[in-house]
């Protein structure tokens, strides 16, 4: 079955970086456009970049500048680099495909920029 799982999230100091990865299974990979989405607390789950099959990248404009989204379709893998985070970007970040007419999302894995 489909699975997504995140990994590298945690605490970063404002003006600091993180990458996002997400190991992707179950399906090919490689034909299917990757999207990258965030929770704040209290707040509606939010498109944050996609990738498509071609490797062209489409970001938020609270992104652009800052994230960059690639893929590895040898490793069946999407990561997200984030640069110059600040406190509104603290958050559950979501891996998320459509396959065969569904949404599947991973589990997410936190950031929190604090001092």
């Amino acid at each position: 079955q489909v699975q997504l799982v995140e990994s590298g999230g945690g605490l970063v100091q404002p003006g600091g970086s993180l990458r996002l990865s997400c190991a992707a299974s179950g399906f090919a990979f490689s034909n299917y456009h990757m999207n990258w989405y965030r929770q704040a607390p209290g707040k509606a789950r939010a498109f944050v970049a996609e990738i498509d099959v071609d490797g062209n990248t489409y970001y938020a404009d609270s992104a652009k500048g800052r994230f960059t989204n690639s893929r590895n379709n040898v490793n069946r893998t999407t990561s997200l680099q984030m640069i110059s985070l600040q406190a509104e970007d603290t958050a559950l970040y979501y891996c998320q495909t459509f396959h065969a007419s569904k949404f599947y999302w991973g589990r997410g894995t936190q950031v929190t920029v604090s001092s």
